[in-house]
């Protein structure tokens, strides 16, 4: 009887270990090409500088045409992004697809859907070097 007891008395620890989920992680991108299919450019020499940017963009909207002269990548959290180049390529990335963002092309980013696109994305560049250039 007192090890009924005691199983009833355990057996809510017992599941409640079940339901906790171990730590994961999955490879969303590893690239040495542009979603383009270019070849990365090699890191700028001096001091690195990582920037890291939430970018929200509202439905119907789009960033204006510009260029990155340094490594970026970033991960769509909400939303469809849509990047065209002034070459006419075309990406479209949903929610939770990475992008490994063109170096040194004029592109822009947009907003084609009906919620806010959300996106995180990483600069790998140096300090004193822009991480992005508004086409004048």
């Amino acid at each position: 009887m007192k090890t009924a007891i005691l199983l009833l008395l355990l057996l809510p620890l017992a599941l409640s270990a079940e339901d906790k989920a171990a730590p994961s992680k999955e490879k969303l991108a590893v690239s040495t090409e542009t979603w383009t299919g270019k070849k990365l450019p090699a890191y700028p020499s001096g001091q690195p500088e990582i920037s890291i940017l939430k970018i929200t963009i509202p439905p119907g909207q789009r960033l204006p045409m510009h260029k990155h002269p340094v490594i970026n990548a970033g991960v769509v959290l909400r939303g469809e992004l849509t990047v065209t180049t002034d070459k006419g390529e075309v990406l479209h990335v949903k929610a939770g697809q990475p992008i490994v963002e063109v170096v040194n092309e004029w592109h822009y980013g947009a907003n084609h859907g009906t919620e806010p696109v959300e996106l995180i994305v990483f600069y790998a560049g140096g300090k004193g070097i822009p991480i992005t250039i508004p086409q004048k």
